[in-house]
């Protein structure tokens, strides 16, 4: 398959994702062959299908496979964590995160997510800090942080 027609098919089954026609972005995906299946390309598009579907247990398997085949894309550790927090499991969320590489650090996002679960496990002050510095890095954070209720705790501040 050329690299023309896998990018076809990864923009229609992105196109299918934000239709909200969940399956047949999956089906889009399942088409490739299976070279084409394990690409980092097609792994984290199919992350972001399930993700975006709530099917939290097919995503996590999805975003365990991305760091495992490409560990220098962050995506792979910030979407695991989220779908392990999305599934109770926050206290694993945040150890994921925490073992990702270095470069997570320089992320909003990783800051934000933390921030939020740390909040969610009680600790409030290590909760500020990290959500202080993912608004540090990027101020669009802080309108998130006004209505994520895992950030209620420090709503008041």
């Amino acid at each position: 398959m050329s690299t023309e027609e896998h990018h076809r098919i990864l923009l229609a089954a992105q196109g299918y994702c934000e239709l909200a026609m969940f399956e047949d972005a999956l089906n889009q995906l399942a088409g490739l062959p299976l070279e084409e299946q394990q690409h980092a390309s097609t792994v984290e598009m199919r992350l972001i299908v399930l993700m975006q579907a709530k099917r939290w247990k097919d995503a996590l398997a999805a975003g365990r496979r991305l760091t495992q085949i490409a560990p220098e894309k962050n995506t792979g550790y910030i979407h695991s964590a989220f779908c392990l927090h999305e599934l109770g499991q926050t206290e694993a969320a945040r150890s994921l995160l925490l073992s990702g590489p270095e470069s997570l650090h320089h992320e909003p996002v990783f800051h934000y997510n933390l921030a939020c679960y740390e909040c969610v496990l009680g600790h409030l002050e290590e909760a500020r800090q990290h959500l202080e510095r993912s608004v540090q890095l990027d101020k669009k954070f802080r309108d998130y942080a006004k209505t994520d209720p895992d950030l209620k705790p420090l709503w008041n501040e």
